[in-house]
Parts: C-alpha cells; sequence; structure tokens
C-alpha cells in the first residue's frame, strides 16, 4: 500500500510547496492562446500557398497543352516539367528511376549547351 508522504515532510517543507501568491492562469492561458493563434494562422497560410501552387501549376500545365513547342529547347522545356511531375511521385526508395531522370536531365544540359 503506498503511502502518503505528507506526514514524513516538516512543516517547513510543506510550507514551501503551498504558496499563498496566487498564479496569473490568464496569463498563461493567455500565452496558450497566443501560440495556438500562431499555429493556426501559419497553418493557413501555408494551406494558402499551397492553394496558389496548384493553380500556378495547374495554369502552366494548361498552357504546355494548348501550344506546340516551336523547337527542340522548348520542347526540352515541356520534358523537364513532366519529368519533374514524375519524379516527385517517385518513392524515395526508388533510386533507379530517379537515377534515370537525372541522366535525362544531364543529358538535356549536355545538349542544349552543344547546340
Amino acid at each position: 500500500m503506498a503511502r502518503s508522504i505528507w506526514p514524513t515532510l516538516s512543516a517547513l517543507m510543506r510550507a514551501r510547496l503551498v504558496s499563498d501568491k496566487p498564479l496569473d492562469l490568464d496569463k498563461h492561458g493567455g500565452m496558450a492562446a497566443q501560440k495556438a493563434t500562431d499555429i493556426r494562422r501559419a497553418l493557413a497560410e501555408v494551406e494558402n500557398d499551397a492553394r496558389d501552387l496548384r493553380e500556378r501549376q495547374r495554369v502552366l500545365e494548361n498552357q504546355l497543352l494548348s501550344v506546340s513547342a516551336a523547337s527542340w529547347p522548348e520542347a526540352a522545356a515541356k520534358a523537364r516539367n513532366v519529368l519533374n511531375l514524375y519524379a516527385t511521385g517517385l518513392a524515395p526508395a526508388d533510386a533507379h528511376h530517379r537515377d534515370l531522370v537525372a541522366a535525362v536531365f544531364a543529358d538535356f544540359a549536355r545538349l542544349s549547351s552543344d547546340g
């Protein structure tokens, strides 16, 4: 059976544990509420940025679909976009396909600087 430690503590020690000074709970609650508000604002900002990014991506993809490439460099730019979309969907452990994408990008860079 567990015994309470209170009988073994001296009166002086008990007086140190209990204080007559009131604790300002509003201050602590205010800090917690402020942190929660800051987190909600940051999350809303991230969500808005992500929504804006998806919209810009949609606009870019529509432009890439509607306009034919007039040169090999323009076709390579379209291919880079598609490869980037593909690469973002790859599992981190899929080193083979990541290496393949990197090799194609290296070919694009090499061939574009030769021309």
